[in-house]
């Protein structure tokens, strides 16, 4: 209900009343806006009329997904640091520095006024619009430990 609001208008047509209702919903969710729709224009038919959506970002979803961007960075260079370790013979040891080095961003803005101008747009254009990405670029030691020392701490 917190993302939801509605706008109704009530007019008086010669005998009758008429009523027209505007109901604007914020959704997290593509999949069950959809569903929503759906649902709207089969009960409803063609009384309804639903806008083509507005898609945007909050900041606490871009903080999110600069997180998962960069623990998803740190992941995958401890999994390169084992392979060269292993290529080598030794083991990797526990982190001793990570850093950030650069984070890039790009997409998921939309010109809002190339959206109001022009309705051409597909919904699949619309949604590769507004599709944010972003990488992370860190710098990570870690410590090796030799083969020989790791069979003695395990005797």
């Amino acid at each position: 209900e917190e993302n939801m609001t509605v706008t109704e208008d009530f007019s008086r047509v010669e005998n009758t009343y008429q009523m027209e209702a505007e109901v604007c919903i914020i959704f997290s969710d593509f999949g069950k806006m959809q569903n929503v729709c759906n649902l709207l224009i089969e009960k409803l038919g063609t009384s309804i009329t639903i806008s083509p959506p507005h898609f945007y970002h909050t900041p606490e979803a871009v903080d999110t997904l600069r997180r998962q961007v960069c623990v998803a960075a740190v992941g995958n260079t401890r999994q390169k640091a084992q392979e060269v370790c292993r290529l080598f013979g030794q083991s990797l040891g526990k982190p001793l520095l990570i850093r950030e080095e650069e984070t890039k961003e790009w997409g998921g803005h939309i010109d809002s006024h190339l959206l109001n101008s022009s309705n051409s747009l597909t919904l699949q254009e619309r949604i590769q619009n507004a599709t944010a990405y972003a990488s992370c670029r860190v710098f990570a030691v870690f410590e090796i430990k030799g083969k020989e020392n790791r069979r003695n701490k395990l005797l």
